[in-house]
C-alpha cells in the first residue's frame, strides 16, 4: 500500500512522519488489497483548542473510505481515525465477502 503524507501550510517533523507511517501502515494488515492511502494534517484555527485536524482516505476496490478527526495533537488525531478506519474496514469486509 502506498501511503501519502500531506502536512497543509507547515512542515512535519520527521518524528510525526514516522508516527503517521506506522500506525496507518497497521491499516495494512487488516486489508490487502488496499491499493494507496493519503493522510492530510492540519491546523484548524490555531488559537482554539482540538486544533490539529488528521484526516486519512484508503482506497479500496469499489469504494473509498475516509475519515477525519480533530484532537489536542496530531498523534491523537491520527490514532482516533485509524481506530475508526478499522471499523471502517470491518463494515466493508462484510459487505463485500
Amino acid at each position: 500500500m502506498n501511503i501519502t503524507m500531506n502536512a497543509v501550510k507547515f512542515k512535519a517533523d520527521p518524528k510525526l512522519e514516522k508516527f503517521v507511517e506506522e500506525k496507518v501502515g497497521k491499516l495494512e494488515r487488516l486489508v490487502d488489497n488496499a491499493t494507496k492511502c493519503e493522510v492530510t494534517l492540519r491546523v484548524d484555527k490555531p488559537e482554539s483548542i482540538l486544533n490539529k485536524v488528521a484526516e486519512i482516505s484508503l482506497a479500496l476496490p469499489g469504494q473509498t473510505l475516509f475519515n477525519s478527526k480533530q484532537a489536542d495533537s496530531f498523534e491523537e488525531a491520527v490514532s482516533d481515525c485509524v481506530d475508526t478506519m478499522r471499523v471502517q474496514i470491518d463494515k466493508y469486509k462484510e459487505r463485500y465477502k
